[in-house]
């Protein structure tokens, strides 16, 4: 799984229609941003880089009450590039690493508790799909699906703990031949 890719998502949101910067940082951040709002700044350092690599025009300035607002457009270029990144696949987990597999061979390396090691974690994720579930239950279809994501990462977490915890004999063996 991949991070969101703020450039590209910004750029997207450029696709509907020429926009002014603050009215992409309120589309993002209503759209995306429910946890982790974008900062002024990281938008407009972004918009001026899509400038420079030709993905946006600055369409000028209108005088206002406090600086002077910048319309941004995307270009034909800007489209194709959009295009590419929405219509290719993102790869899951390209590198088979884990930062809960690494501390479970650790801990085994160190013949530490591993099996609680992955207790604590096991109680970490079941707290953490509590909070998303009571977040989904009042929230928008964005919100729910989003939660739904997490929910279904946190399933799958969970499933390879318990394998792991069933395998801890085994794991020990190879880790410390």
């Amino acid at each position: 799984m991949t991070d969101m890719n703020t450039s590209t998502t910004l750029l997207g949101l450029l696709g509907t229609g020429p926009s002014y910067g603050y009215d992409l940082k309120q589309d993002y951040d209503r759209l995306f941003g429910s946890k982790r709002a974008l900062a002024y700044g990281q938008v407009y350092a972004t918009l001026a880089r899509l400038v420079k690599a030709g993905y946006i025009l600055l369409l000028g300035g209108e005088a206002g009450a406090g600086p002077d607002r910048k319309r941004y457009e995307i270009t034909p270029q800007g489209r194709t590039h959009l295009e590419t990144w929405m219509f290719t696949p993102d790869v899951p987990s390209e590198a088979l690493q884990s930062n809960l597999f690494a501390k479970t061979v650790i801990a085994l390396l160190l013949d530490d508790d591993a099996e609680r090691l992955l207790d604590l974690q096991r109680r970490q994720h079941m707290a953490r799909m509590r909070e998303l579930t009571k977040e989904k239950q009042a929230g928008e279809i964005g919100t729910v699906l989003l939660c739904d994501h997490a929910l279904f990462h946190i399933e799958a977490d969970l499933r390879w703990i318990e394998l792991t915890a069933a395998r801890l004999g085994e794991l020990r063996t190879a880790v410390t031949a």
